[in-house]
């Protein structure tokens, strides 16, 4: 029942009420989260030519919002983003998406769960005063993303 009221919410918000954009909004970042798992789609530094902006998906238990990140260099090479967009949580992660097959950075999810463990941190995405640690993976992009209804709302910017 708890899974129905979910999938209601997600087909009907930002999707036009597409069964199937609600389906890819909930299963997508399930796919790209569970290669955490895979020790070689886990990123170990930032990659080169990340876009000075990049979509952003915000993941929380009660609903989903999308926005931006703002991205940089700190003095060490790591990566820094800083968010712009409505409902950034208190807890949680932000995921650096990869597409394995042109290296290309696709967007952020920001995620409202405990962190991914055994895994270093690539940066940081930063949302008011609050700091996230930031992780990156490489996923197969054509197989979590609908071409339809996007994950992050369109192409990643190829700005550089």
């Amino acid at each position: 029942m708890c899974l129905l009221l979910v999938l209601a919410a997600a087909c009907g918000r930002g999707t036009g009420g597409s069964p199937t954009c609600g389906i890819a909004l909930l299963a997508g970042p399930s796919l790209i989260t569970s290669q955490l798992a895979n020790a070689r789609a886990v990123l170990t530094d930032p990659p080169r030519g990340i876009p000075d902006s990049l979509p952003a998906l915000v993941i929380q238990q009660q609903k989903n919002d999308r926005g931006a990140v703002i991205v940089g260099r700190d003095a060490e090479g790591k990566v820094s983003m800083q968010f712009r967009g409505p409902a950034f949580p208190t807890r949680g992660y932000g995921l650096l998406v990869v597409d394995d097959t042109s290296q290309r950075a696709m967007g952020v999810m920001i995620i409202d769960q405990e962190e991914p463990q055994r895994h270093p941190a690539i940066g940081t995405v930063i949302g008011g005063s609050t700091p996230l640690n930031l992780y990156g993976v490489l996923v197969d992009w054509a197989s979590v993303s609908n071409p339809r209804c996007p994950l992050f709302g369109g192409p990643a910017s190829q700005t550089s």
